[in-house]
């Protein structure tokens, strides 16, 4: 799951049991796990969006902290320039439709990043350039289903496993638990197609934005690489607000 997908559940209440007569019993009967997903998308989408964040890098042995701001618009465009320390700041990254490109100013070049490449870490975090892109709707790619319940956090999840309807994502099988009450998904595991681990994402201090539900922090965790994870904190988020147009133009990264 990209960054902005993991975030936002529109509140609503969920009938979770049925009234078997005669034996006085309760079945549980979970929702349509599409109807789920789809909540989620709803909730995700905006015309556009506007954040500054930090991301905490946890390595074996320090830690760094980078800053950036982000402007977003759907999910076919976005625009990131970092803004310290100093050895990162003046990087840029513009994101068109599906292609990609970096412009590093300690070597003043612009370059496109493509194929295996985009399987890369960032700036050595535990997010790769495939998770930064990554912000179509779920319902373009998987199929859902509640599984179970469980409790998270003191709070009452469903168990919602989506899997991939097209080979052409970068996880086959995403696993979700979710708030019953506001819809939020608190944890997400993700999956290759072999069955094997490869990431997990926590969300937490959630708040409402605009009429959303937004976490504060995300921490992020790539099951493949030693260190202690990735957290991913909100400073500042604004939804559906004016761009300038030439934000999202090659011409931006210079």
């Amino acid at each position: 799951m990209s960054i902005m997908k993991k975030t936002q559940i529109i509140s609503a209440g969920l009938i979770v049991g049925l009234l078997i007569s005669g034996g006085g019993l309760m079945n549980a009967q979970y929702p349509s796990g599409d109807e789920v997903m789809d909540r989620m998308d709803r909730n995700m989408s905006s015309k556009n969006r506007v954040l500054t964040s930090k991301m905490v890098i946890h390595g074996a042995r320090s830690s760094r902290t980078i800053e950036s701001k982000t402007w977003a618009e759907g999910d076919q465009k976005s625009y990131s320039e970092y803004l310290s320390p100093a050895r990162e700041a003046g990087t840029k990254m513009l994101k068109l439709e599906d292609a990609l490109w970096i412009y590093s100013p300690s070597t003043d070049r612009t370059i496109q990043i493509s194929g295996h490449m985009l399987r890369q870490s960032v700036m050595g975090s535990d997010l790769s350039y495939e998770d930064m892109m990554d912000d179509a709707s779920y319902a373009d790619n998987y199929k859902a289903e509640i599984t179970g319940e469980e409790t998270l956090r003191e709070t009452k999840c469903w168990i919602l496993q989506l899997e991939a309807t097209t080979e052409d994502v970068t996880y086959q099988v995403r696993k979700i638990w979710m708030d019953e009450e506001k819809y939020i998904p608190l944890k997400e595991e993700l999956y290759a197609k072999s069955g094997k681990l490869l990431k997990k994402t926590e969300l937490y201090d959630f708040k409402r934005v605009q009429g959303r539900w937004f976490p504060g922090r995300m921490v992020f965790k790539d099951m493949l690489k030693n260190g202690k994870g990735t957290e991913f904190i909100i400073d500042e988020i604004a939804f559906d607000t004016d761009i300038p147009e030439h934000i999202f133009t090659k011409a931006s990264l210079r």
